[in-house]
């Protein structure tokens, strides 16, 4: 299955949902539509004709849990990837259940400690590329990024999930080696040491038209720029940002 291992959706969970959706409608410019889950409030965010994004509430998770956006993996087999995990050293943190009308997912933790989910979407679903990740389409998801003690230890598990291959390294200096990651041949991420990351964990990217308006819109919603923008190769800029609520996320594109 050409899909493995390729990023297929990203999930934001925060205590305010309404703020949520309003934040990233003037960030991204994504709408919003009720998800039809009786009794369960999940919303979904569209960018054009395609569904990137999903929204919950704290509320509805593990008590402690920080605002946060959970990147999902796209896998042939659920359950064979998540037990996969597990005799990996992972962890299996949401045992594999179904999503009526959707597939099958589960949530994991990588052996040093990164959350992320998977997802076997059903037959009828239109598989990746397109949907949430498109490296090409503003409002998408288009890289992600791990940050974690050890980098080479984390390259090895994926490779052994998802087939993910070294592509290229690149020193940073002081913040060590970034290591860039392709899958079937084409870049999709980067690892790099935990840096100022209280813990490991994963950071999408989301692709935009404009770094610099998005940055404004960012601050003008209440956001916050952590870092950037930074030129990357490709020629890109990048910024590492934090909702009003506390979730991390980036935005890639020209800076124009």
């Amino acid at each position: 299955m050409s899909f493995h291992g390729v990023p297929c959706w990203f999930e934001v969970m925060v205590a305010d949902p309404d703020a949520a959706q309003d934040f990233y409608a003037k960030v991204f410019g994504w709408d919003w539509v009720d998800a039809g889950m009786e009794g369960f409030d999940y919303r979904l965010a569209r960018s054009g004709a395609d569904l990137v994004a999903g929204l919950m509430a704290l509320k509805d998770c593990t008590e402690g849990t920080p605002p946060n956006w959970t990147l999902y993996l796209a896998a042939k087999d659920c359950d064979a990837t998540a037990a996969q995990l597990r005799d990996l050293g992972g962890q299996v943190l949401k045992a594999p259940a179904d999503i009526p009308g959707t597939g099958r997912f589960a949530v994991l933790a990588d052996p040093q400690g990164a959350v992320f989910g998977i997802l076997t979407p059903l037959p009828m679903d239109p598989p990746p590329p397109g949907g949430a990740w498109n490296q090409r389409a503003p409002g998408h998801g288009a890289w992600i990024e791990l940050m974690t003690p050890d980098p080479k230890a984390a390259l090895e598990t994926y490779r052994k999930l998802f087939d993910w291959r070294p592509d290229m390294h690149v020193d940073m200096g002081p913040a060590g080696v970034y290591h860039v990651f392709a899958h079937r041949g084409a870049q999709i991420g980067g690892m790099m040491g935990l840096g100022q990351a209280p813990c490991p964990t994963w950071l999408p990217y989301f692709g935009v038209a404009s770094v610099t308006r998005t940055i404004a819109a960012i601050t003008a919603a209440g956001g916050t720029v952590l870092h950037g923008p930074t030129e990357v190769p490709g020629p890109a800029y990048v910024a590492a940002c934090r909702d009003p609520q506390g979730a991390h996320f980036a935005i890639v594109g020209p800076n124009r």
